[in-house]
């Protein structure tokens, strides 16, 4: 079937084609931008933490009396908690996956660098972190007892140093990258140099990705000081963890019955209520992308159904000429594919440039173009669709009905 008659036909309903056209263009540019925002919040939501979290339960306390050192109450309930039914291990953390609590350090490569080389987490470690968290070391050692520092000591304002650090392996190959960076030394943790001593699995950077950016959700780094935070993980087995929270919540209280029990958690619990806001964005882009296809749907088939209405007459006089049935369907559905297409370019275009806002605004990534087809396809396919039954029904009109009033 040649275009030419559907040409002529679409420039003399300019005003009509023109609307649907700007329909079909916005639809495209919003259903390009919700694809890729819902799209990186599922990979967001979906990266693995790097930790046992299925085994790992979190409570988190406050002790209300001013004159017991921070780093005797945290002892006290660790060994509390440790001779608690079920626990394996436990720790107390200042910075944990998922806890919405994070400290964020710049590294450079040389002493007298100006710029650092970059910012990345900090992540505050305890003797039991690996083997509670179940984070795997890869490369190096873990920290030996005597580079243990306490909280309080690093936090007095006297001289800070740190000269064994551990890093995760994104960090690792983001600071030296193609070669080894176990031994090498880097600097901006308190006074002279720090020299890496061992190299973790990935693990998810505690409170997000430092400087709002995906590709650091892994980069973290661990200094070897004991928390001054009442926050503490505990590690038992995933048949057990509801039991180990209420012993473990009970130990405490009869440690100390005026303190204040902040929250007792699962990790997946923890999971699910750091994800909620990615959640709740995604089911919303979600409904609102299947509302503007729908909308779009009904636009689309409105005003097919409109030109059928008026075409009456001349899809009978081409059905008495010969036109099948397939021939005047076929009309309708290359028609709206060529309008669906001008709609999906301007929408392309228009797609663009809400993704340049959004960068400007918002701090998204740029918008991918395999997105592109994805809209192209959806609403292709809506389109065809859409005029599907008007064009079954211009198909269906008789001939001699058709031609009896001309």
């Amino acid at each position: 079937m040649k275009n030419h008659p559907i040409l002529s036909a679409l420039k003399r309903h300019k005003t009509a084609v023109a609307l649907i056209l700007l329909q079909i263009a916005v639809a495209c540019a919003i259903l390009c931008n919700a694809v890729f925002v819902i799209g990186e919040r599922v990979s967001r939501m979906s990266q693995s933490s790097g930790i046992d979290e299925e085994r790992l339960v979190m409570i988190a306390s406050i002790g209300l009396d001013p004159e017991k050192k921070a780093s005797v109450r945290i002892a006290e309930d660790l060994d509390a908690l440790r001779a608690a039914p079920g626990v394996e291990s436990a720790i107390a953390v200042g910075q944990f996956p998922f806890a919405n609590n994070s400290w964020n350090t710049s590294l450079s490569l040389k002493p007298d660098q100006q710029n650092p080389t970059l910012t990345t987490n900090m992540v505050t470690a305890d003797p039991g972190f690996l083997q509670t968290s179940g984070l795997k070391l890869k490369q190096g050692r873990w920290f030996t007892e005597d580079e243990f520092q306490a909280a309080e000591v690093i936090f007095s304002g006297g001289k800070v140093t740190f000269p064994a650090l551990v890093v995760t392996e994104d960090l690792a190959g983001k600071l030296f990258p193609g070669e080894s960076a176990l031994g090498k030394q880097v600097f901006g943790m308190g006074e002279g140099g720090s020299r890496i001593v061992g190299i973790t699995a990935k693990m998810l950077a505690p409170g997000g990705q430092p400087s709002g950016d995906p590709a650091n959700a892994y980069s973290s780094l661990f200094v070897p000081v004991t928390s001054d935070m009442s926050w503490y993980v505990l590690r038992t087995t995933p048949d057990q963890r509801a039991a180990v929270l209420k012993a473990g919540v009970d130990a405490l209280n009869r440690l100390d019955p005026n303190r204040v029990i902040n929250s007792q958690r699962t990790l997946e619990e923890m999971r699910s209520r750091y994800y909620s806001r990615d959640r709740a964005v995604t089911w919303l882009l979600i409904v609102v992308s299947v509302l503007l296809l729908l909308i779009t749907a009904f636009g689309i088939g409105g005003l097919a159904s409109f030109w059928v209405q008026q075409r009456t007459k001349q899809i009978g006089v081409r059905r008495a000429l010969g036109a099948t049935r397939g021939q005047i369907l076929r009309y309708f559905q290359v028609e709206n594919f060529l309008i669906v297409t001008g709609g999906v370019v301007l929408g392309m275009l228009l797609a663009f440039a809400i993704n340049q806002l959004l960068m400007s605004r918002y701090e998204l990534p740029r918008l991918p173009w395999q997105v592109l087809p994805i809209g192209a396809l959806a609403l292709w396919g809506l389109g065809q669709l859409a005029v599907l039954w008007p064009a079954l029904r211009a198909a269906s009109i008789p001939p001699a009905t058709a031609t009896r009033s001309v």
